[in-house]
């Protein structure tokens, strides 16, 4: 071999060492995962990706899923692409009225009807950090259910569907559920973080809104302080948590959904697993070097 072909080879074998060595933490977060799914009573499916590199995992990431309030996601991102529209603004009022409310209607359950106004903007926080019902079907009905899956039609995602409105009984028994998949659900919260649904603006608030804290799957056993955008779900059966971790450095999205529970403490238990242990695994390669070496503050060993 002459000397020129020698120094290729070595230079190649020593950027290929790096991304093998984080390969290996990607087999040991996916034989976490194989072990929650073998022990879980019920179906998993999994999608989580490195907005760094793109590299993903994903497990049953194309089957269906019920998404509960997981939907909510697409509902509000449609209501922030009608803001860029220019169809209505987040500071526009609404007057809370009783005909609105429904069940698990935290805090519109104690507003004044005909007297109280808010913004779409707090309907939208009422949505995401209490999971407000009523709050969800006046957003619905303010942009459209044939819109929000109009948006998702146009982004190349066919599978998030919100197809009746929170607590519509009715059309849950007839078969009217909103569904969407771990891999459209990944996709769709990373064309909203690369800025190809909404502006820089729009998306800072959309993302800064979606990480109102909340009692929540992803976040229950991670650092307190960690910015984490995300939306869970629940239903009979159902266990669903959306978002992204912003880890610095090193954010990543994770989409865990579970159903056909026997127990649903189980679902919340398997999220609560997967999620930490991806978060392990992402916070160390943030703190990193590309050969594994991480100097912490005040670290002064050679």
């Amino acid at each position: 071999m002459s000397r020129m072909l020698a120094v290729i080879f070595l230079v190649t074998t020593c950027f290929a060492q790096a991304p093998n060595k984080q390969h290996v933490l990607w087999g040991k977060l996916e034989a976490s995962i194989a072990d929650v799914d073998r022990n879980l009573d019920g179906v998993l499916g999994v999608a989580i990706e490195d907005l760094t590199t793109g590299q993903k995992y994903l497990l049953h990431a194309d089957d269906v899923f019920p998404q509960a309030s997981s939907i909510k996601i697409a509902v509000l991102a449609e209501l922030y692409h009608q803001a860029q529209q220019g169809k209505l603004k987040l500071t526009d009022f609404y007057v809370v009225q009783s005909s609105d409310l429904v069940p698990d209607s935290d805090i519109m359950g104690g507003l004044t009807p005909g007297v109280t106004r808010i913004t779409l903007r707090d309907l939208a926080t009422m949505t995401v950090a209490v999971s407000d019902n009523s709050a969800t079907n006046v957003l619905i009905d303010r942009v459209g259910m044939e819109n929000v899956n109009a948006l998702m039609d146009s982004l190349g995602l066919r599978h998030p569907r919100l197809r009746r409105k929170m607590m519509d009984l009715k059309a849950a028994s007839e078969g009217r559920e909103n569904v969407a998949t771990p891999a459209e659900m990944m996709t769709l919260l990373e064309d909203l973080y690369r800025g190809k649904v909404l502006n820089k603006e729009l998306t800072d608030d959309f993302f800064r809104m979606l990480s109102t804290h909340k009692n929540s799957f992803i976040p229950r056993d991670l650092p307190e302080g960690l910015k984490i955008a995300n939306k869970p779900g629940e239903l009979e059966g159902v266990r669903n948590d959306s978002g992204i971790v912003f880890v610095d450095n090193r954010p990543y999205i994770i989409c865990v959904m579970t159903t056909y529970l026997r127990r649903e403490r189980d679902g919340e238990e398997a999220i609560r697993k997967i999620s930490l242990e991806t978060y392990r695994m992402f916070d160390r390669l943030a703190r990193a070097s590309e050969y594994g070496r991480v100097i912490s503050p005040g670290n002064s060993s050679r």
